[in-house]
This record gives structure tokens, sequence and C-alpha cells, in this order.
């Protein structure tokens, strides 16, 4: 059985802060951890993928914890990874997941939702109600939870057992396979079931916004899903996932993270990250113009198992 906690967390405010591919990598910690995962990039644009590889990894120098990262924009064939395979805890990013099975399903009885399961996924995903994602997955089960994600290509992807979906194990390649799908056609997501998930994304409450959003210019269209949680081990686990798509460029972020001391600290290692990757994308837009988010959670209810 699973049991929700209110989990209170003060939050800081965030200050605002066509070629061959050539590969870069280089370390993404300090010199003393010289063995740690190295950040990765190529790009079809000249001195793109030395740029990413530069800033995501100095936007990392000073942070403790264990971060991944994944960066792909479609527009300069340009991809970043760190960690790209490590596995986290979900926490609420995995709605995202529950939404694209529930909508998968309905597909293949070429039914439409009902109002119930619209309700419950506009609550799930605009304000990550565990709930409503707890009546969605129990309605679903991990049977068809496993289905749509072999389906996807999901296959390092792992549900949680015993109906602790905030427990099932995620990584940054398939996040980004999931955010490829949502964003491009395929033969696993029909066009109304994409278009319905980035309405979703597109609609998150205010206070949720934080995360891969910090720093992407005003003229971008955003879509996110976050998740936090704490655990008695490894600190919390603080996610984004978002897609982007404007000023010249349709790209997707993933940043998952653990290790870390506060909720705030990891809301602050991802929009330190996302920051560098919107400017260095689009480079054009002025400082003004970019997105800063004004209000973080400050309170989590999150399903964490007994005891």
């Amino acid at each position: 059985m699973t049991r929700h906690i209110s989990l209170r967390a003060r939050v800081l405010p965030v200050a605002a802060a066509a070629g061959m591919l050539v590969p870069v990598v280089a370390g993404a910690a300090p010199a003393s951890a010289a063995t740690a995962p190295q950040v990765s990039c190529t790009s079809g644009q000249a001195g793109l993928a030395a740029k990413l590889q530069r800033d995501i990894t100095a936007a990392l120098a000073t942070r403790t914890g264990t971060v991944a990262v994944g960066l792909r924009d479609r527009t300069t064939n340009t991809t970043c990874t760190l960690r790209a395979t490590s596995s986290y805890d979900s926490a609420s990013v995995v709605k995202v997941t529950v939404l694209a099975t529930l909508l998968w399903d309905a597909k293949k009885t070429n039914r439409y939702l009902t109002s119930r399961e619209s309700s419950l996924a506009t609550a799930m995903i605009t304000k990550s109600d565990n709930a409503a994602t707890t009546s969605l997955w129990n309605q679903l089960g991990v049977t068809k939870v496993k289905g749509f994600l072999a389906a996807a290509g999901m296959t390092r992807t792992v549900p949680g057992s015993g109906g602790y979906w905030g427990l099932t194990q995620i990584n940054v390649t398939d996040e980004q396979r999931l955010l490829s799908l949502i964003t491009a056609r395929n033969s696993v997501l029909s066009d109304n079931s994409r278009a319905y998930i980035l309405k979703l994304m597109g609609n998150v409450v205010t206070s949720q916004k934080w995360g891969t959003p910090a720093g992407a210019p005003s003229t971008v269209s955003v879509h996110v899903k976050n998740g936090w949680l704490q655990r008695a081990t490894r600190g919390w686990r603080v996610h984004s996932i978002g897609t982007f798509k404007g000023g010249g460029h349709d790209y997707t972020i993933t940043v998952l993270t653990d290790g870390n001391s506060s909720m705030s600290y990891g809301v602050n290692t991802i929009q330190a990250v996302a920051k560098v990757i919107h400017r260095d994308l689009i480079p054009t837009a002025t400082a003004a113009s970019r997105y800063t988010p004004t209000t973080t959670p400050k309170e989590a209810y999150v399903a964490v198992p007994r005891g």
C-alpha cells in the first residue's frame, strides 16, 4: 500500500541567471573526480557541441549530488548526454508516461478518453495531483504500462512495484525517447494524443514551471513536467523534463538529479544547466526576454513506501 505524506520544502528564490557531427567530451566534475562521467555533445552546427559541452560542464562544476542530462535539438542535429543510462527514482516525472500509456491504450480500441479520465489526466499533469495519478495507475495496471514502454522503446524504464509509481526507475535516454515521441509523428502515439500531452504540459500551474524552462526565450513555446521526492537515503530527487520550440529550434531537455541536500538545491542545479542550454542554442535572445521562474513549489505530496 502507498501512503501520502506532506513534505514541506523551504525554497529560496531562484535568480535569473551544418557540417559533420563532431563529438566533444569533457569532465562535468572538478578535477578531483577524474573518473566521473563526462558531458558528451555532438552537433551539425560548427562550434555548438564544444560550447554546450563547456558551458554545461561549468554549470555543474560546483554542484554536489548526481546529475544526468539529456539534450536533443532536431534543427541543428545536436545532442548532449551525461549519465544517460543511470537510473533515478522517477517521482512525478513518471506522470507523463502514465498519460502516454493511457492514450496509447485508448488508441488500441479507437476510443476517446472518458470525462473522468480527462479530469484525472488534467489534474495529474497540470497540478501534479498524486491521487489522480494513483487512480490512473491502478486503472491501467503495470502490465499496460510495461506494454507502452516496450512499444515506445523505453527499454530501461522499470515501473514501480506495489503501486509505488513514484519509485519507477527512469533514465535520461528513455525520457528523451518519450519526449521525442511526444514532439514528432510516430506510430506509437497519435497526433491527437501528442497534441493533448503537449497541451497539458503547457498548462502546468505557475508554481511548477521551474526547472528546464529557466532561461528559455519568450519566443519559445514551453512544455514541462517536474518531479520532486525526498527519501531517507540520497536526499532529494529533483527532476525536470521539457520540450521547447521556437527561435528556429525544436529541442527537448531532461535533467535528473539526486543526492540534493534540499529541494531548492536540486531546482537550482537543474536551472543552471537549462539556462546555458537555452542561451547556447538561441544566443540572440536578450536577457530581459528570457523566462525566469518566479515561484517554486512550497509543498509536495509524494507517494512513498510505508515506513
